[in-house]
Protein backbone atom coordinates (compact mmCIF):
# COMPACT_ATOMS: atom_id res chain seq x y z
CA UNK A 1 0.00 0.00 0.00
CA UNK A 2 2.78 2.90 -1.36
CA UNK A 3 -0.64 5.35 -0.37
CA UNK A 4 1.45 8.75 -0.62
CA UNK A 5 -0.12 11.84 1.01
CA UNK A 6 -4.09 12.55 1.70
CA UNK A 7 -3.40 16.08 2.22
CA UNK A 8 -5.42 18.10 -1.03
CA UNK A 9 -3.12 20.51 -1.42
CA UNK A 10 0.89 20.70 -2.26
CA UNK A 11 2.97 21.70 0.38
CA UNK A 12 6.38 23.22 -0.12
CA UNK A 13 9.11 23.69 2.73
CA UNK A 14 12.39 25.40 1.45
CA UNK A 15 14.88 25.25 4.05
CA UNK A 16 18.27 26.80 2.70
CA UNK A 17 20.97 23.91 2.40
CA UNK A 18 24.13 24.75 3.95
CA UNK A 19 26.24 22.33 2.19
CA UNK A 20 29.95 21.29 3.07
CA UNK A 21 32.65 19.42 1.06
CA UNK A 22 33.67 16.42 2.41
CA UNK A 23 36.12 14.02 1.15
CA UNK A 24 34.01 11.39 0.09
CA UNK A 25 35.05 7.67 1.71
CA UNK A 26 34.21 6.45 -1.76
CA UNK A 27 32.80 7.45 -5.19
CA UNK A 28 29.30 5.43 -6.66
CA UNK A 29 28.92 4.82 -10.76
CA UNK A 30 25.74 3.37 -11.78
CA UNK A 31 25.84 2.13 -15.72
CA UNK A 32 22.53 1.39 -17.32
CA UNK A 33 22.66 -2.86 -18.81
CA UNK A 34 20.43 -4.21 -20.87
CA UNK A 35 17.79 -6.32 -19.29
CA UNK A 36 17.60 -8.96 -22.66
CA UNK A 37 14.02 -10.02 -21.67
CA UNK A 38 13.66 -9.91 -17.84
CA UNK A 39 10.26 -7.64 -18.10
CA UNK A 40 8.93 -4.72 -15.21
CA UNK A 41 8.76 -5.27 -11.96
CA UNK A 42 8.31 -4.06 -8.51
CA UNK A 43 8.13 -5.00 -4.82
CA UNK A 44 9.44 -8.63 -5.17
CA UNK A 45 11.54 -10.93 -3.46
CA UNK A 46 14.59 -12.51 -4.50
CA UNK A 47 17.06 -14.88 -3.78
CA UNK A 48 20.53 -15.89 -6.03
CA UNK A 49 22.80 -19.12 -7.09
CA UNK A 50 25.93 -18.85 -9.06
CA UNK A 51 25.13 -15.45 -10.18
CA UNK A 52 21.75 -16.65 -11.50
CA UNK A 53 18.68 -14.67 -9.48
CA UNK A 54 15.54 -16.36 -8.56
CA UNK A 55 12.79 -13.94 -8.50
CA UNK A 56 9.55 -14.16 -6.85
CA UNK A 57 6.12 -12.05 -6.41
CA UNK A 58 5.79 -8.53 -7.16
CA UNK A 59 3.84 -5.97 -9.43
CA UNK A 60 4.05 -6.07 -12.73
CA UNK A 61 2.30 -2.87 -12.93
CA UNK A 62 3.58 0.36 -11.29
CA UNK A 63 2.12 3.15 -8.57
CA UNK A 64 -1.33 1.69 -7.30
CA UNK A 65 -4.46 3.36 -8.79
CA UNK A 66 -6.18 5.17 -6.02
CA UNK A 67 -9.78 3.46 -7.14
CA UNK A 68 -10.53 0.30 -4.89
CA UNK A 69 -11.55 -1.86 -8.24
CA UNK A 70 -8.01 -0.97 -9.83
CA UNK A 71 -5.65 -1.00 -6.49
CA UNK A 72 -3.83 -4.67 -6.17
CA UNK A 73 -5.87 -5.99 -8.88
CA UNK A 74 -5.24 -9.76 -10.60
CA UNK A 75 -3.88 -8.90 -13.44
CA UNK A 76 -0.92 -7.26 -11.79
CA UNK A 77 -0.16 -10.16 -9.94
CA UNK A 78 3.33 -11.97 -10.94
CA UNK A 79 2.44 -15.47 -10.75
CA UNK A 80 5.81 -16.74 -12.71
CA UNK A 81 9.17 -17.76 -10.77
CA UNK A 82 11.79 -16.10 -12.52
CA UNK A 83 15.52 -16.70 -13.18
CA UNK A 84 17.45 -14.29 -14.74
CA UNK A 85 21.62 -14.96 -15.46
CA UNK A 86 22.98 -10.87 -15.38
CA UNK A 87 25.79 -11.80 -17.25
CA UNK A 88 24.58 -13.36 -19.90
CA UNK A 89 21.02 -11.55 -19.98
CA UNK A 90 19.13 -15.04 -20.04
CA UNK A 91 15.54 -15.25 -18.76
CA UNK A 92 14.10 -18.65 -17.79
CA UNK A 93 10.23 -18.85 -16.06
CA UNK A 94 7.80 -21.00 -14.88
CA UNK A 95 4.38 -20.63 -13.59
CA UNK A 96 3.26 -21.13 -10.03
CA UNK A 97 0.40 -23.15 -10.78
CA UNK A 98 2.75 -26.64 -10.28
CA UNK A 99 2.62 -25.92 -6.68
CA UNK A 100 -0.12 -26.53 -3.61
CA UNK A 101 -2.85 -23.56 -3.90
CA UNK A 102 -1.87 -21.52 -0.64
CA UNK A 103 2.25 -21.62 -1.59
CA UNK A 104 0.66 -20.03 -5.40
CA UNK A 105 -0.81 -17.69 -3.44
CA UNK A 106 1.72 -16.40 -1.14
CA UNK A 107 3.88 -16.58 -3.85
CA UNK A 108 2.56 -13.96 -6.23
CA UNK A 109 2.12 -11.49 -3.43
CA UNK A 110 3.80 -8.01 -3.01
CA UNK A 111 5.98 -6.70 -0.59
CA UNK A 112 6.59 -10.05 1.23
CA UNK A 113 9.61 -9.88 3.65
CA UNK A 114 12.50 -12.55 2.73
CA UNK A 115 15.79 -13.13 3.64
CA UNK A 116 18.11 -15.93 2.13
CA UNK A 117 20.52 -17.87 4.47
CA UNK A 118 22.36 -20.24 2.57
CA UNK A 119 20.69 -22.07 0.10
CA UNK A 120 17.23 -21.13 1.59
CA UNK A 121 14.84 -18.47 1.00
CA UNK A 122 12.35 -16.75 3.38
CA UNK A 123 9.62 -15.69 2.81
CA UNK A 124 6.96 -13.83 4.73
CA UNK A 125 3.57 -12.71 4.73
CA UNK A 126 3.02 -10.35 1.40
CA UNK A 127 -0.39 -8.86 0.41
CA UNK A 128 -2.29 -9.97 -2.54
CA UNK A 129 -5.93 -11.17 -3.93
CA UNK A 130 -6.53 -14.78 -2.76
CA UNK A 131 -9.17 -16.92 -4.41
CA UNK A 132 -9.67 -18.83 -1.36
CA UNK A 133 -10.85 -15.90 1.05
CA UNK A 134 -12.20 -13.99 -2.34
CA UNK A 135 -10.35 -11.22 -0.49
CA UNK A 136 -7.66 -8.95 -0.25
CA UNK A 137 -5.40 -9.97 2.38
CA UNK A 138 -2.30 -10.38 4.09
CA UNK A 139 -0.63 -13.79 4.03
CA UNK A 140 -0.33 -15.68 7.65
CA UNK A 141 2.65 -17.47 6.17
CA UNK A 142 6.50 -18.55 5.74
CA UNK A 143 7.30 -20.30 2.88
CA UNK A 144 11.04 -21.60 2.24
CA UNK A 145 12.69 -22.53 -0.79
CA UNK A 146 15.68 -24.08 -1.85
CA UNK A 147 17.35 -21.69 -4.34
CA UNK A 148 19.28 -24.55 -6.13
CA UNK A 149 17.76 -26.56 -6.84
CA UNK A 150 14.60 -24.17 -7.87
CA UNK A 151 17.23 -22.41 -10.09
CA UNK A 152 18.31 -25.47 -12.07
CA UNK A 153 14.98 -27.15 -11.85
CA UNK A 154 13.52 -24.48 -13.91
CA UNK A 155 16.33 -23.84 -16.40
CA UNK A 156 16.29 -27.51 -17.40
CA UNK A 157 12.35 -27.57 -17.55
CA UNK A 158 11.80 -29.85 -14.31
CA UNK A 159 9.30 -30.16 -11.37
CA UNK A 160 10.31 -28.03 -8.59
CA UNK A 161 7.45 -29.09 -6.23
CA UNK A 162 9.48 -30.64 -3.78
CA UNK A 163 11.98 -27.27 -3.18
CA UNK A 164 9.07 -25.69 -1.96
CA UNK A 165 7.88 -25.58 2.43
CA UNK A 166 5.25 -23.37 4.15
CA UNK A 167 3.64 -22.99 7.69
CA UNK A 168 1.08 -20.71 8.92
CA UNK A 169 1.39 -18.34 11.93
CA UNK A 170 -0.53 -15.74 11.95
CA UNK A 171 2.47 -13.51 13.43
CA UNK A 172 3.38 -13.50 10.12
CA UNK A 173 0.91 -11.57 8.65
CA UNK A 174 2.67 -8.84 7.72
CA UNK A 175 3.50 -6.60 4.73
CA UNK A 176 5.86 -3.79 4.49
CA UNK A 177 8.39 -4.81 7.20
CA UNK A 178 11.52 -5.81 6.94
CA UNK A 179 13.49 -9.51 7.93
CA UNK A 180 16.42 -9.33 8.79
CA UNK A 181 18.77 -11.41 10.98
CA UNK A 182 20.96 -10.17 13.87
CA UNK A 183 23.48 -13.14 15.44
CA UNK A 184 20.92 -16.38 15.66
CA UNK A 185 17.98 -14.36 15.87
CA UNK A 186 15.44 -13.32 13.04
CA UNK A 187 14.42 -9.66 13.17
CA UNK A 188 10.83 -9.03 11.86
CA UNK A 189 10.40 -5.13 11.90
CA UNK A 190 7.75 -2.86 11.62
CA UNK A 191 5.12 -3.37 8.72
CA UNK A 192 1.26 -4.15 8.77
CA UNK A 193 -1.58 -6.23 8.23
CA UNK A 194 -3.92 -5.25 5.56
CA UNK A 195 -7.25 -6.97 4.96
CA UNK A 196 -9.25 -5.65 2.21
CA UNK A 197 -9.29 -3.52 -1.19
CA UNK A 198 -7.41 -0.25 -0.42
CA UNK A 199 -9.43 2.51 -0.37
CA UNK A 200 -7.47 6.41 -0.36
CA UNK A 201 -10.76 7.52 1.45
CA UNK A 202 -10.61 5.12 4.51
CA UNK A 203 -11.38 1.88 5.99
CA UNK A 204 -15.12 2.19 6.22
CA UNK A 205 -15.77 3.90 2.52
CA UNK A 206 -17.07 2.02 -0.69
CA UNK A 207 -15.04 -1.21 -0.11
CA UNK A 208 -13.90 -1.17 3.50
CA UNK A 209 -10.59 -2.28 4.81
CA UNK A 210 -9.17 -3.44 8.09
CA UNK A 211 -5.32 -1.61 8.47
CA UNK A 212 -3.32 -2.77 11.36
CA UNK A 213 0.26 -1.78 12.06
CA UNK A 214 2.63 -4.50 14.17
CA UNK A 215 4.38 -1.05 16.07
CA UNK A 216 6.93 -4.46 17.01
CA UNK A 217 9.82 -5.72 16.14
CA UNK A 218 8.83 -9.51 16.12
CA UNK A 219 11.65 -11.59 16.73
CA UNK A 220 11.76 -15.73 16.53
CA UNK A 221 14.53 -18.41 16.27
CA UNK A 222 14.22 -21.11 13.19
CA UNK A 223 15.29 -24.19 13.17
CA UNK A 224 15.24 -26.28 9.61
CA UNK A 225 16.93 -29.21 9.07
CA UNK A 226 15.49 -29.23 5.21
CA UNK A 227 12.30 -31.61 6.26
CA UNK A 228 10.49 -29.38 8.95
CA UNK A 229 10.44 -25.38 9.89
CA UNK A 230 10.13 -24.98 13.79
CA UNK A 231 9.83 -21.38 14.60
CA UNK A 232 10.03 -20.53 18.32
CA UNK A 233 8.80 -16.96 18.87
CA UNK A 234 10.54 -14.96 21.42
CA UNK A 235 9.39 -11.51 23.35
CA UNK A 236 8.84 -9.13 21.16
CA UNK A 237 9.67 -5.32 21.19
CA UNK A 238 6.74 -3.37 21.02
CA UNK A 239 6.51 0.30 20.02
CA UNK A 240 3.73 2.36 19.36
CA UNK A 241 5.27 5.49 19.05
CA UNK A 242 8.56 4.52 16.99
CA UNK A 243 7.84 1.11 15.24
CA UNK A 244 4.68 2.28 13.77
CA UNK A 245 6.56 2.26 10.03
CA UNK A 246 6.01 0.17 7.29
CA UNK A 247 7.19 0.50 3.17
CA UNK A 248 10.60 1.13 4.62
CA UNK A 249 14.48 0.15 4.42
CA UNK A 250 15.63 -1.58 7.51
CA UNK A 251 18.82 -1.91 6.45
CA UNK A 252 22.09 -4.56 8.01
CA UNK A 253 24.59 -2.72 10.07
CA UNK A 254 27.96 -2.65 12.23
CA UNK A 255 27.22 -0.67 15.28
CA UNK A 256 29.91 1.35 16.46
CA UNK A 257 31.28 -0.97 19.35
CA UNK A 258 31.13 -3.69 16.43
CA UNK A 259 28.45 -5.74 17.16
CA UNK A 260 26.14 -6.50 14.90
CA UNK A 261 22.76 -4.88 13.89
CA UNK A 262 20.20 -2.95 11.70
CA UNK A 263 18.70 0.17 11.51
CA UNK A 264 15.34 1.10 10.38
CA UNK A 265 15.60 4.68 8.16
CA UNK A 266 12.24 6.57 7.41
CA UNK A 267 8.98 4.64 7.07
CA UNK A 268 5.62 5.90 7.31
CA UNK A 269 3.35 6.77 9.12
CA UNK A 270 3.75 9.36 11.70
CA UNK A 271 1.11 9.55 14.07
CA UNK A 272 -1.17 11.84 14.16
CA UNK A 273 -0.22 13.32 10.16
CA UNK A 274 0.76 11.18 7.11
CA UNK A 275 3.84 12.26 6.43
CA UNK A 276 7.40 9.88 6.69
CA UNK A 277 9.35 9.53 9.89
CA UNK A 278 12.40 12.27 9.65
CA UNK A 279 13.98 9.94 12.44
CA UNK A 280 15.45 6.19 13.06
CA UNK A 281 15.84 3.47 15.15
CA UNK A 282 19.17 1.31 15.90
CA UNK A 283 18.45 -2.06 16.83
CA UNK A 284 21.19 -4.87 17.96
CA UNK A 285 20.58 -7.95 20.42
CA UNK A 286 19.80 -5.77 23.40
CA UNK A 287 16.79 -3.51 22.20
CA UNK A 288 15.90 -0.33 20.20
CA UNK A 289 16.88 2.71 20.50
CA UNK A 290 15.42 6.20 18.84
CA UNK A 291 18.51 8.57 17.16
CA UNK A 292 16.29 11.80 17.64
CA UNK A 293 19.44 13.65 16.44
CA UNK A 294 19.49 12.58 13.22
CA UNK A 295 17.09 13.64 10.53
CA UNK A 296 16.90 11.63 7.37
CA UNK A 297 15.61 14.13 4.54
CA UNK A 298 16.21 11.94 1.50
CA UNK A 299 14.92 8.71 0.60
CA UNK A 300 12.16 7.82 2.72
CA UNK A 301 10.23 4.80 0.86
CA UNK A 302 11.74 1.19 0.43
CA UNK A 303 14.33 1.81 -2.44
CA UNK A 304 17.41 -0.06 -3.63
CA UNK A 305 20.16 0.43 -0.37
CA UNK A 306 23.48 -0.84 -0.27
CA UNK A 307 25.43 -1.12 3.90
CA UNK A 308 29.22 -0.20 3.82
CA UNK A 309 31.39 -0.50 7.09
CA UNK A 310 34.77 0.06 7.08
CA UNK A 311 37.10 -1.24 10.31
CA UNK A 312 39.67 1.00 10.11
CA UNK A 313 37.71 4.08 10.33
CA UNK A 314 34.67 2.73 12.31
CA UNK A 315 32.44 4.14 9.97
CA UNK A 316 29.29 2.72 8.42
CA UNK A 317 28.09 4.19 5.07
CA UNK A 318 24.29 2.92 3.90
CA UNK A 319 23.45 4.55 0.52
CA UNK A 320 19.98 4.64 -0.81
CA UNK A 321 19.06 5.17 -4.71
CA UNK A 322 15.81 7.34 -5.87
CA UNK A 323 13.00 6.44 -4.45
CA UNK A 324 10.07 8.88 -2.78
CA UNK A 325 10.34 11.14 -0.53
CA UNK A 326 9.62 14.09 1.32
CA UNK A 327 12.36 16.76 0.36
CA UNK A 328 14.70 16.69 -2.23
CA UNK A 329 17.07 19.71 -3.61
CA UNK A 330 16.47 21.82 -6.29
CA UNK A 331 19.26 24.30 -7.33
CA UNK A 332 20.98 24.52 -3.94
CA UNK A 333 17.72 24.53 -1.71
CA UNK A 334 16.27 21.79 0.37
CA UNK A 335 12.69 21.70 -0.63
CA UNK A 336 10.06 19.96 1.29
CA UNK A 337 6.99 18.27 -0.45
CA UNK A 338 4.47 16.93 1.44
CA UNK A 339 2.69 15.59 -1.60
CA UNK A 340 6.06 13.12 -1.14
CA UNK A 341 6.92 12.77 -4.86
CA UNK A 342 9.42 10.67 -6.45
CA UNK A 343 12.89 11.94 -6.93
CA UNK A 344 16.04 11.06 -8.17
CA UNK A 345 18.10 11.87 -5.16
CA UNK A 346 21.23 9.38 -4.19
CA UNK A 347 22.33 9.63 -0.56
CA UNK A 348 24.60 8.34 1.79
CA UNK A 349 24.03 7.72 5.71
CA UNK A 350 27.18 7.52 7.78
CA UNK A 351 27.85 6.54 11.16
CA UNK A 352 31.11 7.58 12.46
CA UNK A 353 33.12 5.40 15.37
CA UNK A 354 30.64 8.14 18.12
CA UNK A 355 27.47 7.24 16.42
CA UNK A 356 27.30 10.36 14.97
CA UNK A 357 25.20 9.88 12.17
CA UNK A 358 24.84 12.42 8.90
CA UNK A 359 23.36 12.63 5.56
CA UNK A 360 25.02 13.30 2.06
CA UNK A 361 24.28 14.17 -1.19
CA UNK A 362 25.89 11.99 -3.71
CA UNK A 363 27.18 14.36 -6.78
CA UNK A 364 25.29 11.16 -9.09
CA UNK A 365 21.38 10.54 -9.17
CA UNK A 366 19.37 8.48 -10.85
CA UNK A 367 18.40 9.04 -14.82
CA UNK A 368 15.18 9.59 -14.00
CA UNK A 369 12.29 9.27 -11.32
CA UNK A 370 13.09 5.83 -10.51
CA UNK A 371 14.16 3.54 -7.33
CA UNK A 372 10.83 3.11 -5.42
CA UNK A 373 10.22 -0.11 -4.77
CA UNK A 374 13.41 -1.33 -6.71
CA UNK A 375 16.13 -3.90 -5.17
CA UNK A 376 19.93 -3.61 -5.13
CA UNK A 377 21.20 -7.52 -5.67
CA UNK A 378 25.46 -7.73 -4.45
CA UNK A 379 27.67 -9.74 -6.60
CA UNK A 380 28.13 -13.40 -4.68
CA UNK A 381 31.81 -14.05 -3.44
CA UNK A 382 32.88 -10.26 -2.15
CA UNK A 383 34.48 -9.48 1.15
CA UNK A 384 31.44 -9.25 3.81
CA UNK A 385 30.45 -9.32 7.11
CA UNK A 386 28.46 -12.06 8.78
CA UNK A 387 25.35 -10.01 7.94
CA UNK A 388 26.02 -9.20 4.52
CA UNK A 389 27.27 -6.05 4.93
CA UNK A 390 29.89 -5.18 2.66
CA UNK A 391 33.99 -4.95 3.86
CA UNK A 392 34.42 -1.66 2.71
CA UNK A 393 38.55 -1.72 3.56
CA UNK A 394 38.96 -5.42 2.00
CA UNK A 395 37.91 -4.24 -1.59
CA UNK A 396 41.04 -4.47 -3.93
CA UNK A 397 41.08 -2.17 -6.82
CA UNK A 398 39.79 1.11 -8.26
CA UNK A 399 36.31 0.20 -9.84
CA UNK A 400 34.32 -2.93 -8.64
CA UNK A 401 30.78 -4.00 -9.51
CA UNK A 402 29.55 -4.85 -6.71
CA UNK A 403 26.06 -5.31 -7.76
CA UNK A 404 22.54 -4.41 -9.54
CA UNK A 405 19.73 -2.34 -9.40
CA UNK A 406 16.64 -4.27 -10.78
CA UNK A 407 13.10 -2.79 -11.43
CA UNK A 408 11.03 -0.46 -8.80
CA UNK A 409 8.47 1.90 -10.18
CA UNK A 410 9.43 4.36 -13.00
CA UNK A 411 7.28 7.39 -12.74
CA UNK A 412 6.60 10.04 -15.97
CA UNK A 413 6.01 12.91 -13.11
CA UNK A 414 7.22 13.70 -9.48
CA UNK A 415 3.54 13.89 -8.37
CA UNK A 416 0.98 11.59 -9.95
CA UNK A 417 -1.00 10.25 -7.11
CA UNK A 418 -4.18 12.14 -7.35
CA UNK A 419 -4.33 11.97 -11.13
CA UNK A 420 -3.27 8.37 -11.16
CA UNK A 421 -4.91 6.26 -13.53
CA UNK A 422 -2.42 3.63 -14.35
CA UNK A 423 -0.51 5.30 -17.31
CA UNK A 424 1.47 7.72 -15.48
CA UNK A 425 3.97 4.70 -13.95
CA UNK A 426 5.23 1.21 -15.25
CA UNK A 427 6.86 -1.41 -13.51
CA UNK A 428 11.03 -0.88 -14.28
CA UNK A 429 12.49 -3.41 -16.33
CA UNK A 430 15.62 -1.06 -16.06
CA UNK A 431 18.99 -3.09 -14.69
CA UNK A 432 22.34 -0.71 -13.13
CA UNK A 433 25.10 -2.02 -12.84
CA UNK A 434 26.20 -0.21 -9.42
CA UNK A 435 30.20 0.09 -9.22
CA UNK A 436 32.26 0.97 -6.24
CA UNK A 437 35.10 3.42 -6.85
CA UNK A 438 38.14 3.60 -4.77
CA UNK A 439 40.72 5.93 -4.28
CA UNK A 440 39.34 8.64 -5.98
CA UNK A 441 38.98 12.47 -5.21
CA UNK A 442 36.47 13.21 -7.89
CA UNK A 443 32.85 14.36 -6.93
CA UNK A 444 32.48 16.15 -3.53
CA UNK A 445 29.59 13.90 -1.06
CA UNK A 446 27.76 16.91 0.24
CA UNK A 447 26.78 17.49 3.63
CA UNK A 448 23.30 17.91 4.21
CA UNK A 449 23.68 20.18 7.41
CA UNK A 450 19.76 19.90 8.26
CA UNK A 451 20.21 16.35 8.93
CA UNK A 452 22.50 16.86 11.89
CA UNK A 453 20.00 20.26 12.87
CA UNK A 454 17.59 19.49 15.72
CA UNK A 455 14.84 22.20 15.30
CA UNK A 456 12.71 20.09 13.21
CA UNK A 457 10.59 22.87 12.21
CA UNK A 458 7.10 22.53 10.57
CA UNK A 459 4.93 25.30 9.12
CA UNK A 460 0.75 23.70 9.13
CA UNK A 461 -1.13 24.42 7.06
CA UNK A 462 0.57 25.66 4.17
CA UNK A 463 -0.76 27.64 1.83
CA UNK A 464 -2.71 29.49 4.64
CA UNK A 465 -4.92 32.41 5.17
CA UNK A 466 -2.02 34.59 7.22
CA UNK A 467 -2.91 31.93 10.36
CA UNK A 468 -0.45 28.86 11.20
CA UNK A 469 1.60 27.35 13.87
CA UNK A 470 5.20 26.69 13.51
CA UNK A 471 6.38 23.61 15.12
CA UNK A 472 9.55 23.04 16.11
CA UNK A 473 12.26 21.40 18.60
CA UNK A 474 14.39 22.53 21.33
CA UNK A 475 17.15 20.49 22.79
CA UNK A 476 18.04 23.23 25.45
CA UNK A 477 15.66 25.94 27.79
CA UNK A 478 16.83 29.10 24.99
CA UNK A 479 15.37 32.36 23.44
CA UNK A 480 14.44 32.00 19.84
CA UNK A 481 14.37 34.91 17.41
CA UNK A 482 10.83 34.64 14.64
CA UNK A 483 11.05 36.57 11.96
CA UNK A 484 9.46 36.87 8.27
CA UNK A 485 10.97 37.73 5.04
CA UNK A 486 9.44 38.08 1.29
CA UNK A 487 11.12 36.72 -1.58
CA UNK A 488 13.36 39.87 -1.61
CA UNK A 489 14.89 39.59 1.89
CA UNK A 490 12.97 42.62 3.17
CA UNK A 491 12.48 42.01 7.04
CA UNK A 492 8.39 41.78 7.16
CA UNK A 493 7.61 40.74 10.80
CA UNK A 494 10.05 39.60 13.74
CA UNK A 495 9.71 38.35 17.33
CA UNK A 496 11.28 37.39 20.02
CA UNK A 497 9.99 34.02 21.44
CA UNK A 498 11.31 34.09 25.29
CA UNK A 499 12.73 31.30 27.53
CA UNK A 500 11.26 28.55 25.50
CA UNK A 501 11.06 24.91 26.95
CA UNK A 502 13.73 22.07 26.50
CA UNK A 503 11.73 19.82 23.67
CA UNK A 504 8.65 19.75 21.41
CA UNK A 505 7.61 24.31 21.52
CA UNK A 506 4.45 25.30 19.28
CA UNK A 507 3.83 29.16 17.98
CA UNK A 508 1.08 30.26 16.81
CA UNK A 509 0.70 33.19 14.46
CA UNK A 510 -2.61 34.57 14.31
CA UNK A 511 -2.49 39.27 13.81
CA UNK A 512 -2.69 40.42 10.20
CA UNK A 513 1.00 41.82 9.87
CA UNK A 514 1.82 39.57 7.18
CA UNK A 515 0.68 40.85 3.72
CA UNK A 516 -1.64 38.49 1.97
CA UNK A 517 -1.07 37.12 -1.57
CA UNK A 518 2.54 36.33 -1.75
CA UNK A 519 5.08 33.96 -0.89
CA UNK A 520 7.28 34.59 2.53
CA UNK A 521 10.15 32.86 4.51
CA UNK A 522 9.83 32.29 8.15
CA UNK A 523 13.33 31.89 9.96
CA UNK A 524 13.73 29.90 13.55
CA UNK A 525 17.26 31.12 15.29
CA UNK A 526 18.89 29.80 18.12
CA UNK A 527 22.69 30.66 19.08
CA UNK A 528 23.57 27.58 17.65
CA UNK A 529 21.21 26.98 15.09
CA UNK A 530 18.88 28.56 12.25
CA UNK A 531 16.00 26.90 9.70
CA UNK A 532 14.03 29.02 7.09
CA UNK A 533 10.46 27.39 5.56
CA UNK A 534 8.98 28.77 2.70
CA UNK A 535 5.17 29.54 2.95
CA UNK A 536 2.23 30.76 1.16
CA UNK A 537 -0.39 33.07 2.29
CA UNK A 538 -3.33 33.14 0.23
CA UNK A 539 -4.95 36.38 -1.00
Amino acid sequence: MKKLIIFLSSIFLTITLKTYAQTAPFQIAIEPMNSGKLGGLQAFAWGQHNGKWLIIGGRLDGLHRRQPFAAFDIAGHNNQLIVFDPVSTQKWSAPLSSLPYSIQEQLSATNMEFYQEGEYLYLIGGYGYSNTFDNHITYPNLSAIKVPDVINSIINNKSFTTYFRQIEDIKFAITGGYLNKINNTFYLTGGQKFVGRYNPMGPNNGPGFTQEYTNSIRKFSLIDNGVTLKVTHLPEIKDGTNLHRRDYNVVPQIMPKGQEGITAFSGVFQIGVDLPYLNCVNIDSTGHTVNNSFTQYYNHYHCAHIPLYSTSKNEMHTIFFGGIAQYYESFGILVQDNNVPFVKTIARVTRDANGVMAEYKLPIEMPSLLGASSEFIPVEGLPKFKNEVFNLDKFIGDSILIGYIYGGISSTASNIFFTNTGSQSKASSQIFKVYLIKNTTVGIHELNKQSIGTLQMRVMPNPNNGNFKIDFNLTTSTDVQLSVSDGNGKLIYSKELKNLKEGTNSYIQEDNKIPKGAAYYVTLQTKHEKATQKIIIEP
